[in-house]
């Protein structure tokens, strides 16, 4: 297995964070000061290129009744242009409180506040792909312990 690459949107940084080769953690890797569209997209894309990712996850800010609100919109947008971008599979991920997850535990790790605005979306960024990679793991787990069907055993 390769790296996976999450990206937190932001409307001022994109936080960026990446899994380690076998796809079971997550780290924050680097914040992304927001300029244009097209500016953030090449970014990311020569991130994936330089880490060779395999799959790139997106999170989805839903609204906490799991509609889509404004922001979910802006990043299924961001999500598909950067489809066009790259080879590599893009997926949305939910990633609501991941912000306010981070944050605590940045000030709970008694990160100065002047540090901690640059290092949010990062962590929140990490929450989000964590998240992700442990969600592949347990699907994974279901489908090697499922059954075999009597299709299967004949």
């Amino acid at each position: 297995m390769t790296r996976v690459l999450a990206v937190d949107l932001g409307t001022r940084r994109l936080g960026l964070a990446l899994s380690d080769p076998s796809g079971t953690l997550a780290a924050p890797l680097l914040t992304i000061a927001h300029r244009d569209r097209q500016s953030d997209l090449s970014q990311i894309v020569r991130v994936a290129d330089a880490h060779q990712v395999e799959r790139i996850v997106v999170g989805c800010p839903r609204n906490m009744d799991g509609t889509s609100g404004s922001a979910a919109l802006r990043a299924e947008a961001f999500a598909s242009a950067l489809r066009r971008m790259v080879r590599t599979p893009v997926e949305m991920w939910d990633e609501r409180l991941t912000t306010v997850s981070a944050e605590r535990m940045l000030v709970a790790s008694n990160v100065p506040r002047s540090r901690r605005r640059g290092m949010r979306d990062q962590v929140a960024a990490a929450f989000i792909l964590q998240a992700y990679l442990d969600a592949r793991r347990r699907r994974a787990a279901e489908t090697d312990h499922r059954p075999a069907s009597s299709k299967d055993r004949a």
